[in-house]
């Protein structure tokens, strides 16, 4: 378990799948991650996903979202990148770049990495600002990066966080 100044994150169980689920089917959230018709499906697959570890968010004793890491192990380009999503009604309080931050700490102070990344969609403002307020720089705009739920290809934007620059 990784304490933050108010959140806690903590490995997942099977008793969290509904919760992330609601979650993740709220708009704000169905339009970055999608996932399908079956959401429970969708949640499930990325606690299994070869690589990837996933973290609860907690905040007051509730799930409050998710935080997930992988890591590049090849000695010559190791680090480490990670992804988020919070319940929108919890949006604006300072639990995301809390839960970023904590994570950050882990990644760098515990387990060695020197250099994280994350990628948000390039017209995500809030994710970026969110991101910014931990350390995070933009490297670059990563041109048609993903596809958005309207089929049509969108940006995302790159952004670093080297172990020196962690706010």
């Amino acid at each position: 378990m990784l304490h933050g100044e108010r959140v806690l994150l903590r490995p997942t169980t099977d008793a969290d799948v509904s919760a992330l689920a609601a979650i993740r089917r709220t708009p704000e959230v169905y339009a970055r991650w999608r996932g399908g018709d079956d959401l429970r499906a969708a949640v499930r697959d990325d606690l299994a996903e070869p690589g990837t570890t996933t973290l609860v968010i907690e905040y007051e004793g509730k799930v409050a979202g998710a935080i997930q890491w992988h890591a590049e192990e090849e000695p010559d380009y190791r680090h480490a990148g990670m992804d988020i999503y919070l319940d929108p009604a919890l949006h604006g309080r300072g639990l995301g770049s809390d839960a970023v931050r904590t994570l950050a700490r882990h990644l760098i102070t515990e387990l060695g990495h020197h250099r994280l990344v994350i990628d948000p969609a390039a017209d995500n403002a809030a994710a970026i600002a969110c991101y910014r307020k931990v350390g995070f720089r933009p490297v670059g705009i990563m041109r048609r990066y993903e596809r958005g739920p309207d089929g049509d290809w969108h940006d995302g934007l790159l952004m670093d966080l080297l172990a020196d620059e962690l706010g």
